[in-house]
This record gives C-alpha cells, sequence and structure tokens, in this order.
C-alpha cells in the first residue's frame, strides 16, 4: 500500500471533527431516519413558500423578500443537510470497508510468509537429500562402481558372513529408495508451493490495488464531506443574518399593521358621519339608478383599465403567515400595471382623496342611497388621484392612476372595496363576477 492505514485513520478522524459531531458509525438506520426527517422538512418548507406565495400581496415587498429568502436558505439548507449525511455515511462506508481489506491483507500476507518458510524449509530437506545422494554415488564409485553389493555378497567367508552382508546391503537399498522417494514428493510439494504462492503474491497484489482505492474514496468523501459542512456552516449564517433581518422588518410591520387598523376604524367612523348625513336627506332622495356603464345585472363597471377584469386576491378573512395576525381583506384587488388609469365605478361625490397608511392613496367615492341601503366604494394604492372631496364624477371618470402606495402593497394593482351602510362586502357580485 502507498499509504499506511494509520494515516487513512487520522484522515476520518479530522473530517469527522470538521463536519460538526456526526458519527461515521452511525448506523444505516439512524442515517435513514435522518433523511427520511430531512426530506420531510423539505415538503414543509415548500408548503410554507406556497402559503407565502398565496398572501404575498398582504405583505411588504422588502419583508415578503426576506421571507421568501428565508424559506429558500432553509431549503438550500436541508439539502445541504443531505449531502453532508450522504458524504459522512461514505465516509463511514470507506473506513469500514478499508478495514475489511486490512484483515483480508493481513491474511494474505501471513499466508505468503508461511508458504516462504515452508518452500525455504522444503529447499533445505532436498538439499540435504541430495548430498546424501552424492555421498551414496561416491561411496558406490569406492566400491568399485557394484551398486548391487553382488561382489561382496560372493566374497562372504560363511554363512553368516553371507547373511550380515545381504542383510545390510537390502537395508541400504531400501534407504537408498526411501531418500529417492522423499526426493521426489519433496520436489511435487515445492511445486504446488510454488503455485500456491503466485496465487497469494496475486491477491495481494489486488488487495493493495483494492486499498489504495479506498484511500482514494475515503479522501474524495473527506473533500465531500468538508465542502458540505462548509456548505452547511455558510447557509446557517446566511439564515440567522436574514432571521434577524426579518425580525427588524416584522417590527416594522407590525406597527404598519396597526396604522392600518387605526386607518380602517378611521374610515369607518367618517363613513357613519356621512351615512348620517346621507339619512337626513333620504325621504327627499331615493336614488337606485344603475351605473351608466355597468354589465347587466351588476352595480359597478370595471375600474381598471383591462377587460375582462382580473382578481388578484379575494375578499374575507385570512391568516398572514409573518405577522400571524388574522385580517379582513376587506375588498379585491384587481390588476392594474402601474400608471394605469383608474375609474369610477359608478356615478358618485368624492368624500375624500387622501393618503391612508396602509391604504396608500386612496379615493372614496359615495353613490348615495341605492335600493334603501348607502352605498360606497373606494380605490386605493394609486400612485396619485386627480379628484377632490366634493367633486361630482360620472362612471368611467379617471380618478386617478394604479401604482403600489401604502405599507403593504407588494406591486402595481387597485385594492377595490365596496361598502354597504358602512360595513365592506364582497365587491364580485357587484361587479357581475361569479363567485370564486
Amino acid at each position: 500500500m502507498r499509504r499506511s492505514l494509520r494515516a487513512v485513520a487520522a484522515l476520518v478522524t479530522a473530517v469527522a471533527l470538521l463536519v460538526g459531531g456526526l458519527s461515521q458509525a452511525a448506523s444505516a438506520d439512524d442515517l435513514s431516519h435522518k433523511r427520511s426527517q430531512l426530506e420531510s422538512q423539505a415538503t414543509a418548507n415548500k408548503q410554507q413558500q406556497q402559503s407565502l406565495q398565496s398572501s404575498i400581496e398582504d405583505l411588504s415587498g422588502q419583508l415578503a423578500q426576506t421571507e421568501s429568502d428565508l424559506l429558500t436558505i432553509q431549503g438550500q439548507l436541508q439539502a445541504a443537510q443531505q449531502k453532508l449525511a450522504a458524504a459522512t455515511t461514505a465516509l463511514a462506508t470507506a473506513q469500514r470497508e478499508q478495514q475489511q481489506i486490512a484483515g483480508e491483507l493481513a491474511d494474505a500476507q501471513t499466508q505468503q510468509s508461511q508458504i516462504a518458510q515452508q518452500i525455504s524449509d522444503g529447499q533445505a530437506q532436498q538439499a540435504q537429500l541430495r548430498d546424501a545422494v552424492g555421498a551414496m554415488a561416491r561411496e558406490a564409485y569406492r566400491d568399485g562402481g557394484d551398486v548391487s553389493g553382488i561382489s561382496a555378497i560372493l566374497a562372504a567367508q560363511s554363512t553368516d558372513d553371507f547373511l550380515n552382508t545381504y542383510t545390510m546391503l537390502a537395508a541400504a537399498q531400501r534407504a537408498q529408495a526411501g531418500v529417492f522417494d522423499h526426493l521426489t514428493e519433496l520436489q511435487a510439494q515445492a511445486r504446488n508451493q510454488a503455485a500456491r504462492m503466485q496465487s497469494v503474491q496475486q491477491k495481494i497484489a489486488e488487495l493493495k490495488q483494492a486499498a489504495d482505492q479506498k484511500v482514494a474514496d475515503a479522501n474524495q468523501a473527506t473533500t465531500d464531506a468538508a465542502a458540505a459542512s462548509a456548505q452547511v456552516q455558510n447557509l446557517q449564517q446566511q439564515a440567522q443574518a436574514k432571521q434577524v433581518s426579518l425580525q427588524s422588518q416584522i417590527t416594522v410591520a407590525q406597527q404598519q399593521d396597526a396604522a392600518l387598523q387605526a386607518s380602517t376604524a378611521q374610515i369607518e367612523s367618517d363613513l357613519k358621519k356621512v351615512i348620517a348625513a346621507q339619512a337626513a336627506q333620504a325621504a327627499a332622495q331615493h336614488s337606485s339608478a344603475a351605473p351608466g356603464q355597468a354589465p347587466p345585472g351588476a352595480w359597478f363597471a370595471d375600474p381598471t383599465a383591462n377587460s375582462p377584469i382580473y382578481v388578484t386576491s379575494e375578499f374575507g378573512w385570512r391568516l398572514q403567515p409573518i405577522l400571524h395576525v388574522y385580517r379582513l381583506h376587506a375588498g379585491i384587488d384587481l390588476m392594474d400595471h402601474c400608471g394605469q388609469n383608474v375609474y369610477a365605478g359608478r356615478d358618485g361625490t368624492v368624500v375624500w382623496a387622501k393618503y391612508l397608511p396602509g391604504y396608500g392613496n386612496q379615493v372614496m367615492l359615495d353613490h348615495g342611497w341605492v335600493n334603501g341601503q348607502s352605498l360606497m366604494s373606494s380605490y386605493s394604492h394609486m400612485i396619485r388621484f386627480v379628484v377632490s372631496p366634493g367633486q361630482h364624477v360620472t362612471a368611467g371618470q379617471v380618478l386617478g392612476y394604479a401604482g403600489m402606495t401604502g405599507g403593504d402593497s407588494t406591486g402595481c394593482h387597485l385594492h377595490f372595496e365596496v361598502h354597504i351602510n358602512g360595513t365592506p362586502v364582497n365587491p364580485r357580485p357587484y361587479l357581475g363576477l361569479p363567485p370564486a
């Protein structure tokens, strides 16, 4: 191996510290549970983003953008945490595989040592046997080359001498045959050991190559884990900064919301005064005429420069997801581009044309008594108005130009309200629009 396992282990330990205490030895179940949690968080984050988008018209542009940025960062953070968990898993896997390969390599090297020792012992025994064979050959040569011993037998002086000589010769031949058999066996063992040695050496080479690859895998996993950890830390810092900014903006938005509620209360109070004045003249003035340009069945003509009317936000109570307060969206928001004309939806008299917190530049029109009820309408968020209090206007007359003035306006549009007896009602049916 080109790098020691100790060095790799040290590298693994360093990465474990770097990723902020995530355990390399975490079980597969733990990691799977972690991924499941992150996926659930991502789903909740997406739903929260959708909720934010659906109520974005209730926020100031900067506050909405900050909240959206925070949700985006949180989504990125969850993805980065998943990436970090995956890198940590890969690192732990590489470490386990390294340990397994190290064990296999140690076993193979032990086998190599054992086979090498066996080969060495066999070679020593073969050398001894070859020496014995040589000694026997030299002895036979000194005896005149008669390896069978017949001459010695024939030279026997007596029967006992003959038997002793024969017995010795037989024993010598058996020993000689045994030497050759043992030598043949040792040579066969040597060939088998050489084949085993070649196989073990090949396995060692493969294990070393695998170990080197695991070192590379561990290095890559270390790099990935370090990068993922840095990304997590960076995103956490961004999220913290956005949270601080968001909180300060929420404080401002809460103040704006309080101002909006005050404006709404003032509108109600002022309308009651107008209605009281109308009631004094009710016996002499009962106006029930329909507006000149209103569609059949409707009380108001299209107050925008766009046709058909396009509603971007409906009337009704809603929970503001950032401020966590319920608000009555007392009208409907109609699509109107910046600077486009805003028209009177019905003949009437300008009650006021002024700036109101939360509504921006607003024109309130009094349409008198219709079907025995006080009818008024308001037009908010204009860049500017071109009418004055007390001025009589006709349906289709320009009141001002669409804009986005007011504390909670995120883009140019017309906020249109209808008030009957001083109470805001859903403008949809009065514009001839079907239910939402």
